[in-house]
């Protein structure tokens, strides 16, 4: 079994609840291996360092947890995911500046951002994976595969919000 480390975050039912309150039913839920941030109102945020098979099994594991311990919390997003290009040169050892240089020197096949703005904003395991294959970089596997759970977490629960006919006729466009 490995050590998965990864955030999920979550807005409270019940805003004006102290959401202190929730601490001792997430431990007696299996969340004992997370760090419970409540510094904004209305929104818990859960570190967690889970042991599990592989990066899926641990978030999915957390996930339905903290869902047995806060049933009507609304799910809002889980890291690592998003990364700009300071981020990925801090998590691979490199100074910004070199970062840029990959991904100019290579710019045609550097991984398209998500968002293109002042930051570019990228998946994390799309850059990792990239780093890996495309230049030979030592990256670590269970970083890649957790960052691939965390955005397909994120990615599912913003589809969600989506009615059905808009859902179809985009996936129709797109494919």
């Amino acid at each position: 079994m490995k050590e998965y480390e990864f955030t999920l975050k979550f807005s409270l039912p019940y805003p004006s609840q102290d959401p202190d309150s929730y601490i001792d039913r997430l431990a007696e839920e299996g969340c004992e291996d997370a760090v419970v941030g409540v510094g904004r109102k209305g929104r818990i945020s859960l570190q967690f360092d889970r042991e599990a098979n592989d990066a899926f099994a641990a978030i999915l594991s957390a996930l339905k947890d903290v869902r047995r311990a806060i049933p009507d919390a609304r799910f809002i997003g889980s890291e690592p995911d998003l990364v700009g290009l300071s981020d990925i040169a801090e998590i691979m050892g490199f100074s910004r500046q070199n970062m840029r240089k990959i991904m100019l020197k290579d710019k045609d096949r550097f991984p398209p951002p998500i968002y293109d703005g002042n930051p570019s904003l990228w998946h994390l395991s799309s850059l990792l994976t990239w780093l890996k294959e495309e230049n030979g970089y030592p990256v670590d596997e269970s970083l890649i595969e957790l960052s691939r759970g965390t955005m397909y977490l994120n990615i599912v629960n913003e589809a969600a919000s989506l009615d059905s006919s808009t859902s179809s006729e985009l996936s129709s466009v797109l494919a």
